[in-house]
């Protein structure tokens, strides 16, 4: 590890622990050269499956557009910015554990329809609008209804 202060090839750890629930390690490093102390955080480096587009398409999986979307959902609702993270954190480790080369952007939409379910109402009617292309009145009503009866 290249020391952030002088460049100097030649640290030494002097303290690592886990954090963020065992996804990430933190170390605590020490120049060798200018004792100046930083620290730096180790994280796997997963490859997300593809979407698979409604037209076909194929995308790489980009976390900043299910984040963007969950966020456009939540703007002006009282969600601390720790659920939505958590959130997000839960979309990504399911899609990883099916094991998938690729998914379909449906069954990421469903995902995050579930999580917003937990998280805030008006947000999932939101995303649900949206996502599921709502032609009337009814169909809102419906999906009212359907969280009245949970």
């Amino acid at each position: 590890m290249r020391c952030p202060f002088c460049g100097a090839q030649e640290t030494r750890v002097l303290d690592s622990r886990l954090v963020n629930e065992g996804d990430q390690v933190r170390r605590r490093r020490e120049c060798i050269s200018c004792k100046e102390r930083f620290t730096t955080f180790e994280v796997v480096e997963l490859l997300m499956p593809r979407v698979i587009k409604r037209d076909g398409n194929r995308e790489v999986f980009e976390e900043h557009k299910l984040r963007s979307g969950i966020l456009k959902a939540l703007e002006k609702r009282p969600v601390a910015s720790d659920a939505i993270e958590a959130a997000i954190s839960r979309i990504k480790k399911e899609i990883m554990e099916s094991g998938e080369r690729e998914i379909p952007v449906q069954a990421l939409g469903e995902k995050v329809m579930k999580e917003l379910s937990l998280l805030d109402h008006v947000a999932f009617v939101r995303f649900a609008s949206v996502y599921r292309s709502f032609q009337d009145v009814s169909e809102f009503t419906e999906m009212i209804e359907s969280l009245k009866q949970k």
